[in-house]
């Protein structure tokens, strides 16, 4: 795929988050399994930082997590492409004080050898699917170990080729949407607020092969895998003792297999070897 091809993606996604920016925070902070998602995350890090880390966030969207991790003493340096989401993200930092502990900064992670601070950190982070809006994973990647200190610490949330409660439409006649990850090595479409931009998926085999020679694989968890996806709307609130019961075997099982790359996303970990 030519350099312009992938430059239009990336113009398209930013366009689609710009719109959304202002709305993110007032469709999601309401939503329980959001949360859910949320925490996990927080937890599957905190388990592998020291205090006080330093922290480079992709695509750190309107800064709920670079908030969380500065209240609780660490440093991030978070980036997006979005000037949006990076206009409400300064808007956070200076409501809550946190100028010294949060920089923000205007940048693709497919270019990250032009960020201003090039650490090196603690951890690089990436949530809720962001770098499934390249099809240049491989050269975001390649460009972390420079960034990291030895022993540094990858954390990334990205979405598989095969989602078990998707594939469950299945039975409703919705074969486009129930297999719609795994026939889409192009990529597929997906769209915010009538914007469109195009989605990859990637297992978490795939993201090994491509470490392997610098980092080594530390944890691997299944997110919503048996927790149903926070798209299905008040699920939480409308089958409480379900959602219950539903998160408990997914903390139970996250780890193992097949539980652990079958979800809507897998939290994946590595260590930088040296």
């Amino acid at each position: 795929m030519s350099k312009h091809a992938d430059m239009i993606y990336e113009q398209q996604a930013a366009a689609a988050f710009n719109k959304q920016s202002s709305l993110f925070d007032e469709i999601y902070s309401a939503n329980t399994i959001v949360q859910y998602k949320r925490k996990r995350v927080r937890d599957h890090i905190e388990r592998f930082i020291d205090p006080h880390s330093k922290i480079l966030e992709l695509n750190a969207g309107t800064g709920e997590d670079a908030v969380y991790f500065a209240q609780h003493g660490h440093y991030v340096h978070a980036m997006d492409i979005s000037e949006g989401m990076l206009e409400i993200l300064s808007q956070k930092i200076l409501s809550a004080s946190l100028t010294d502990k949060v920089s923000c900064e205007l940048c693709s992670f497919t270019q990250l050898n032009k960020l201003r601070n090039k650490g090196p950190y603690d951890l690089i982070f990436s949530n809720f699917a962001g770098l499934n809006c390249t099809n240049e994973l491989e050269k975001v990647l390649a460009s972390f170990s420079t960034l990291l200190n030895p022993g540094g610490i990858i954390t990334l949330v990205l979405l598989p080729k095969f989602c078990l409660w998707e594939s469950l439409l299945f039975v409703k006649g919705k074969f486009k949407t129930a297999f719609r990850r795994f026939f889409s090595s192009a990529g597929r479409k997906a769209h915010i607020e009538g914007k469109y931009f195009r989605c990859w998926y990637y297992n978490p085999s795939f993201i090994k092969r491509l470490l392997k020679k610098e980092f080594d694989a530390v944890s691997l968890e299944g997110l919503c895998t048996l927790v149903p996806p926070s798209y299905i709307e008040n699920f939480a609130e409308k089958y409480p003792k379900t959602f219950d019961s539903l998160r408990e075997k997914e903390e139970k099982w996250k780890a193992k297999w097949p539980w652990r790359s079958v979800g809507d996303y897998y939290i994946i970990s590595f260590r930088k070897k040296g």
